[in-house]
Formats: C-alpha cells, structure tokens, sequence
C-alpha cells in the first residue's frame, strides 16, 4: 500500500486544507498592543529591579562594614574596607538613582576586581568558584552604567537618566 503523501483522506473528511492566515494588519495591530503595554511597564521593572539589586548589594557592605545580617566586621583589610564602602554607599546611591551611571561603572570594576582575585583562581567557571553573584553583580552594574536609571529615579528628576 503506497503512502497517501498528498492527504487526500484527509481532505476527504475534513475539506480544503489550506489555512487562512490573519491578516497582516491584525496581527501588526496585536504586536503593536503588546508593545505599548510592555512599554508602559518597562520603567517600572526596570525601577524596581535596580532597587532589588541595589538593596541586596548594599547589604554585602553592611556585612563588611557593620558585622550586620551575619557578616564579619572587615575593617583591618582595606580591600574589605573599600569593597564595604562601594557597596554600601553605592547600593544606597544606585538604589535611589542618584549619579547612576558613573556609580553603576565603579561598582561594575569592583566586581570584576572581586571575581578575578576571590573567585577566578579556584577555577574559570563561576558556578564551580561560587563568583555567580559577582559576576552578575558586574554585569548588570555595566548594564546600568550603560542605559542609566530610567525616569523612576533621582536622576530622572534631575533629567539625567
């Protein structure tokens, strides 16, 4: 028995099998609706996910510099000492979105610098040398350097975003 390559049994059962795509206008009405919602909400992620980052951040350096949440006190080293400082103040300033994009760019280096002197020796990959949260850290503080903080910020009132 030879294989029905053309579905004509189909066809039979069912009718015509041609499919009738929406029209072009609809769909280019539909993908501009989405477009416009995400954008509507885009500041407000983008708002709240520089502050989680900045507030979780900002907690590494009240470790270091208070002994809070658990930490150790790290004042006698000034690698410890300067990271407690960026990451305090600096989660604090990113946070509130205030000189976003130079913050963002010192904060990026200094877990760059974190991830190559703590991390990267024990192995390249970061989730074997347990870097994942530096270099994350690092990237979305490049990122924010880049874009800035965005209209739901201190600079955004100042019209720097």
């Amino acid at each position: 028995m030879e294989p029905d390559l053309k579905n004509t049994w189909m066809e039979a059962e069912l009718g015509p099998l041609e499919v009738q795509a929406p029209s072009l206008a609809k769909r280019s009405e539909t993908i501009t609706e989405g477009t416009q919602t995400m954008s509507k909400i885009e500041n407000v992620v983008l708002a709240l996910t520089r502050i989680v980052f900045a507030l979780l951040f900002a907690c590494h350096g009240a470790q270091k510099l208070f002994g809070a949440f658990g930490g150790h006190r790290m004042l006698h080293n000034p690698w410890f000492l300067t990271a407690g400082i960026l990451e305090f103040g600096g989660g604090i300033l990113i946070g509130l979105g205030l000189f976003t994009r130079p913050v963002a760019f010192i904060l990026s280096g200094e877990m760059a610098v974190a991830y190559f002197r703590a991390h990267f020796p024990t192995g390249f990959w970061p989730i074997l040398n347990h870097g994942e949260l530096a270099v994350l850290y690092c990237f979305f503080y490049l990122y924010l350097a880049a874009r800035g903080a965005g209209p739901i910020s201190v600079d955004g009132a100042r019209g720097k975003a």
